[in-house]
């Protein structure tokens, strides 16, 4: 990858110092200076031609020396691709096991395009899917299809498509509800969406122990006392005061320090850049960092992941498919198969991220903890796999094998990763 960095700065630096758009455009002056000169005095026209050919003839050269250096770089920088990138046959597909899954491949593909609030995209994908079931599953009573609209406003509600093989309505209105208060929060700095949505839905967030409804507040608070209040309403560090006064009684018996923080940074109104609060009213990122919040809290009151499946499953596959190949061409070679069904021959090095399933391997007997023998863990905090529990246990306390301490089997609690 070093060689292709090194070629691309190679092509961006020549790009940048090349004179070759400033010769093309002396030329061009000359010739409209040599027309000029003829127009006014059409006598003059052989001389004025005559100073005219050098010039252009050098102009041209330099042009001409110009591509030859640009094209020679476009190759280098092509062979470099070609070296890094090499030709190679993708994994066969004759064990595919969703080749014959149409109807899940097109509901991961509408869903991952409206997780990224592409409506319109969404809306025409479906309708080919409306198109082409009539020819590969005719209907009893033939249907035509109708065009889902999608609107930015909630409150404008669109047709409904079949929901037997794209997502539902429920879900498709959810996530047009979520982009109209995401819009209204990153475009329009406008919390009182967000903010009304997460009240609606206090029940569900408090339960997950999500505190989004006081990071929002907060931040509307931050955004009043910096005078950027939202439209037809009062700013400052008094409507600040005002607004904590109203909202923030019911965020004391939970969040009582962090209210008393920012109630607290007013005393140093005139130099609050200067004060311990300095970075609670500065945050650069704060509005960012509020729009992920929402959207990974709406998508999990939904049952549904922040990022999209099909996101990350493309993005882990390219990452893990040259050593997929390498490991194909290497066992063909051998005449060898894998030996395994539910694991990879070798370990595929993904981004923290892409780690969801952690794996546990219990340090008494050594094992990888399975659905059968889950990880348990001890009061002491220890953890170790069932069936090594239930041996050193017996039905009886029994001293943890990393700690003094005694417990019994049955305080023992399983452990989910």
């Amino acid at each position: 990858m070093e060689a292709v960095q090194k070629e691309h700065d190679r092509i961006l630096k020549k790009t940048k110092g090349s004179q070759g758009i400033n010769n093309v455009q002396s030329t061009i002056d000359l010739l409209q200076s040599a027309r000029d000169a003829i127009a006014t005095d059409p006598t003059s026209a052989a001389v004025t031609l005559a100073k005219l050919q050098n010039p252009v003839k050098s102009s041209f050269d330099s042009i001409n020396d110009n591509l030859k250096e640009t094209h020679s770089s476009l190759n280098k920088y092509t062979k470099s691709l070609d070296k890094l990138f090499k030709d190679r046959p993708l994994p066969t597909t004759e064990h595919d096991a969703l080749s014959s899954q149409d109807t899940l491949i097109n509901r991961a593909i509408a869903m991952h395009l409206l997780r990224e609030g592409q409506f319109g995209v969404t809306s025409a994908f479906l309708d080919e899917i409306a198109e082409q079931r009539p020819t590969e599953h005719p209907p009893t009573e033939p249907k035509q299809p109708r065009r889902v609209q999608f609107e930015s406003d909630p409150s404008k509600p669109g047709s409904i498509l079949d929901p037997h093989d794209v997502p539902s309505a429920e879900v498709r209105n959810q996530f047009a509800s979520m982009y109209y208060i995401l819009q209204q929060l990153q475009d329009n700095r406008n919390l009182l969406p967000a903010i009304e949505w997460s009240r609606e839905h206090r029940e569900a967030l408090e339960a997950r122990g999500s505190n989004l409804e006081f990071e929002l507040c907060r931040l509307q608070y931050v955004w009043l006392y910096h005078g950027a209040g939202n439209p037809g309403t009062v700013s400052g560090w008094a409507a600040a005061l005002e607004y904590a006064r109203r909202e923030f009684h019911s965020f004391v018996p939970r969040y009582l320090r962090e209210v008393q923080q920012l109630v607290g940074a007013m005393a140093y109104t005139p130099n609050l850049g200067g004060s311990p609060y300095a970075s609670l009213f500065n945050n650069p990122s704060a509005w960012d960092d509020v729009a992920t919040f929402f959207t990974r809290e709406f998508c999990s009151l939904l049952g549904l992941s922040a990022d999209s499946p099909l996101y990350i499953a493309a993005t882990a596959g390219a990452i893990a498919l040259p050593t997929l190949l390498k490991l194909q061409t290497i066992m063909k070679a051998k005449r060898t198969e894998w030996t395994t069904e539910n694991e990879l021959p070798v370990e595929i090095s993904l981004p923290p991220q892409y780690l969801f399933h952690s794996i546990f391997v219990c340090p008494v007997s050594k094992e990888q903890a399975t659905d059968d023998n889950p990880p348990m863990m001890m009061p002491c905090g220890h953890v170790i796999a069932h069936e090594s529990l239930k041996r050193l246990g017996k039905g009886n306390r029994f001293k943890c094998p990393y700690c003094p301490s005694e417990s019994h089997p049955k305080d023992a609690r399983k452990v989910f990763l």
